[in-house]
């Protein structure tokens, strides 16, 4: 069983003359990305690796949960702007030592992807995280497996 953990990055700011992928947190996003990390290791929600959009405000939310995490950050460049197919190819690229995964990523791709893969309807809020149980053992598995909404925050 795999665990697949999807979050939005936090409320950003769009200073002028900053470019979409250079846009930071806003204060508001900072507070929201440390309250949310700090909910999901309080509850208990296991994280063994991270893999973000490079973009600053992905990053940074991604930055802030590892605070509480303490675990390896890889960004990946298929995160930003991404399609459903980006998130599946992320994915498959995983090594099958990591049981619990999160992505963190931007909508309105990640709302998309988690729409695919669920029944439930997704539209994240900024900071908001979906988790899902895969049925399977090799994230190669990912496609066919069954999945299971875990965490809707």
């Amino acid at each position: 069983m795999k665990k697949l953990i999807l979050v939005r990055h936090a409320k950003s700011d769009w200073p002028e003359e900053t470019d979409d992928f250079d846009r930071p947190l806003a204060d508001k996003g900072l507070e929201e990305a440390m309250q949310m990390s700090r909910f999901m290791k309080n509850n208990n929600v296991a994280i063994d690796y991270f893999i973000s959009s490079p973009a600053v405000r992905a990053l940074n939310t991604c930055k802030i949960f590892n605070q509480d995490y303490h675990i390896s950050i890889v960004t990946n460049e298929r995160l930003y702007n991404p399609s459903e197919s980006n998130f599946e190819s992320v994915i498959y690229d995983l090594d099958d030592r990591h049981e619990s995964v999160a992505l963190f990523s931007h909508n309105n791709g990640i709302s998309n992807f988690a729409n695919s893969i669920s029944q439930d309807i997704f539209h994240f809020p900024t900071c908001g995280v979906a988790g899902f149980e895969i049925d399977c053992n090799s994230w190669s598995e990912f496609d066919g497996a069954k999945k299971e909404t875990i965490v809707l925050l």
